[in-house]
């Protein structure tokens, strides 16, 4: 018998209410659900899609072994049995440490798995937890340590009238102009008159809708910040009052501001000299404004720099929430956000994680945590203290981590591998076990993901702006003879076969809840667990199937502390030493840096509206047109290599090299490539290109071209040529 559930989405973080047409376990369609405050009836196509993930031939339904060169199911229990004896003799044997743990973006929009895969690894005693942020966006955290956080969260879209998007496109990605359909909300703002600023290599959908877009070469995010600051301040724009109470450095900013004049940042920048005193003065003179960078500037040079410019520009213009303004979201299943208008204290730049935080190649954890990049590294150096077994959740390191030939060297290093995925990725298939996890519409849930300090206040324009949250019930039961298990159910298992006590910290470390190891909690209780001291009861979220806003009692930003001292700081001595370098780099007149004149484009990574990620290229669906990740460059770029769209090319890097098929778009400035990274696998020849595409990770190193302060991989705006192979057409995704 057909029925309608009700849910939400947990294709992406975005988290959309929608409703499920179920028959017994098989799921029919998807579609926004009307009755939801928040969404409205919105669901992108990812969503409207989950019916072919949930059934898709290539899902695996039972965990397997790797026997030889083949895998084969064996019973999750006994999955369970034998990983956990394998990891208590290497604990035994190396050490805590020789255990990691990589959490792919995939496990942050289930909070019980994120929960206890980092109580699992307390338990253990590891350190060696690893997350994306230091592969797409740690910039944003260093940025803060150096500059400094606002005590509230930052102004919404919705009640601002200028608001600036810097690398990212929120109608395809989800983030930087809130994540409850963000399209209708830029097109609300825009119709109110809000002026909306992008700034971008590429027009991307969100900058169709801009007010104005500063089509930046790649790579020049800085120099063009740099410029409107100096704008900002000789003209004086910015906000004098809020900088003589709450902000240090002006004048060391001001200084190092100088070099970027608007010639000069219109000669290397590619931005013209009017767009850029424009796009200051709309900022500027805003009543309430904000600006979010996202993976274009935080993937590409200068990373920190960027990122800091952004923070600092909000900050001269005293785009912070003031005494008495209503706090937007004060949090509904997490304790209340208790916003004061005030600077917080700087949190330290390098964190010691249960130890000296040192990494064996030398690196550090940085306030945005273990680098990835090193964690190659790690497992492929003898010695003690080397890696020698990987847990990875919700990740692809094979086609997410630079450098896949050393990934794929390091997985094969290691003395054990696991893998918790839906399908045979590149990864799952190099791994030793991979183990079958239930699918969102089989979970129960919370959005409990958006309500993340860090997602507020570091991803600004990232989280919801209203107080919403939503529970929900599995809505259907994983096939008929289906052998799976909820993520944070296996990280439990295992736990419990080695003896080891889980204690949930919460997600600011504030909590301290010990797990009965004896019985096994279920879903809904351990969702009890984790929104312990909420602002508003689970139980309560519970009685509103189709999520709610719970906007009482209303949150105010309060006064400032009197015995308050701290100050946000505009001219942090590293960031403006790093300016000073930016300032010193040789342009030619194209603008072009002189010390990679031998590169003719840049190639820079961009999301798609049908893919998460590496999740949704298995799903015909999604993909109308290509299988792979076009090669996409401007048509007279095309023209002027004697290209025609589906010609096969070779894109070289300083570093690696990758094949790609060439399509047109004008969207594209000249000189720019523009893939979608998280595709292909290591060593895709001709043959498989049209069917799974190339990594762009390839032409990242994971020892060239690294932050120094996190670890943070260059990998977009890479200098970049490309060899014409042959011509080819490309293969429709159908045939």
């Amino acid at each position: 018998m057909v029925e309608e559930r009700v849910t939400f989405c947990r294709f992406c973080h975005a988290l959309c209410g929608v409703t499920v047409k179920v028959d017994g376990d098989r799921v029919l369609t998807v579609e926004g659900d009307k009755d939801n405050s928040l969404f409205q009836g919105f669901t992108c196509v990812k969503g409207r899609h989950l019916p072919e993930q949930h059934h898709n031939p290539e899902r695996l339904l039972s965990s397997v072994r790797r026997d030889g060169e083949a895998h084969r199911p064996i019973a999750s229990d006994q999955a369970l049995d034998e990983i956990a004896e394998k990891l208590s003799a290497i604990i035994r044997e190396h050490g805590p440490r020789a255990v990691a743990l990589y959490a792919g973006t995939y496990s942050f929009v289930y909070p019980t798995s994120i929960a206890l895969a980092m109580a699992f690894m307390e338990g253990v005693g590891s350190p060696m937890f690893f997350s994306p942020l230091t592969i797409d966006q740690a910039a944003k955290t260093v940025a803060g340590a150096l500059h400094g956080r606002w005590g509230a969260p930052p102004h919404s879209l919705a009640t601002s009238d200028a608001w600036m998007l810097i690398g990212t496109n929120p109608i395809v990605s989800m983030l930087g102009a809130e994540a409850a359909n963000p399209n209708r909300r830029l097109l609300e703002a825009v119709r109110r008159g809000a002026k909306v600023i992008v700034i971008d290599p590429r027009r991307t959908e969100s900058a169709a809708l801009a007010t104005l877009h500063l089509q930046v070469k790649p790579g020049e995010d800085a120099t063009l910040l740099a410029g409107m600051l100096r704008h900002v301040i000789t003209e004086d724009l910015y906000d004098r009052e809020f900088v003589a109470a709450e902000v240090e450095g002006l004048e060391a900013l001001a200084q190092a501001v100088q070099p970027f004049t608007l010639d000069y940042v219109e000669r290397r920048a590619g931005v013209a000299a009017t767009q850029v005193t424009e796009a200051a003065r709309l900022f500027a003179t805003a009543t309430r404004a904000f600006a979010a960078g996202g993976t274009g500037i935080n993937m590409a040079p200068h990373p920190n720099l960027s990122e800091y410019l952004v923070h600092a520009l909000i900050t001269v213009c005293g785009h912070w929430p003031r005494a008495g303004e209503r706090v937007a979201n004060p949090r509904v299943l997490m304790p209340v956000l208790e916003a004061r208008a005030q600077a917080l204290p700087k949190p330290p730049l390098f964190s010691p994680l249960y130890g000296d935080g040192v990494m064996r190649n030398g690196q550090r954890a940085s306030v945005a945590g273990l680098p990835v990049s090193g964690l190659a590294d790690e497992i492929l150096t003898p010695g003690e203290g080397q890696v020698r077994a990987l847990l990875s959740v919700g990740g692809n390191p094979m086609v997410a981590w630079p450098d896949p030939a050393k990934t794929d060297r390091a997985l094969e290093n290691l003395d054990l591998s696991v893998a918790i995925d839906i399908k045979m990725s590149a990864t799952a298939r190099r791994c030793d076990y991979v183990l079958a996890p239930k699918l969102s519409l089989e979970t129960p849930a919370t959005t409990m993901s958006h309500e993340n300090d860090v997602l507020i206040t570091t991803y600004g324009g990232a989280g919801w702006p209203e107080p919403y949250a939503q529970y929900t019930p599995a809505v259907v039961d994983p096939p008929a003879g289906a052998d799976v298990l909820e993520e944070w159910e296996m990280f439990y298992g295992l736990a419990q076969r080695m003896g080891i006590p889980l204690i949930y910290r919460g997600f600011d470390g504030t909590q301290s809840i010990p797990l009965d190891m004896s019985r096994k909690p279920t879903s809904d209780e351990l969702l009890e667990i984790i929104s312990e001291g909420g602002r508003v009861r689970l139980s309560e979220v519970k009685r509103h199937p189709h999520g709610a806003f719970f906007p009482d009692p209303p949150a105010y930003v309060q006064p400032k502390d009197p015995a308050c001292t701290e100050r946000l700081d505009v001219g942090h001595p590293l960031m403006m030493a790093e300016l000073a370098q930016v300032a010193e780099e040789p342009v030619t007149g194209d603008g072009d840096y002189s010390t990679d004149a031998r590169f003719g484009y840049r190639l820079i990574c961009r999301r798609l509206r049908n893919v998460y990620n590496s999740s949704g290229r298995d799903i015909d669906g999604l993909l109308p047109k290509f299988r792979y990740n076009p090669a996409y460059m401007h048509p007279k770029d095309l023209a002027a290599e004697g290209l025609e769209p589906g010609a096969t090319i070779e894109i070289l890097g300083e570093t690696g090299a990758i094949l790609g098929i060439a399509q047109p778009d004008d969207t594209v400035r000249r000189g720019v490539i523009s893939m979608t990274h998280a595709y292909g696998d290591l060593n895709v020849g001709e043959n498989m290109l049209h069917q799974i595409g190339s990594t762009t990770a390839a032409l990242a190193s994971s020892d060239q071209h690294i932050d120094a302060i996190s670890g943070m991989p260059r990998q977009s705006a890479i200098p970049v040529n490309i060899r014409r192979l042959r011509h080819q057409t490309a293969v429709p995704a159908d045939v």
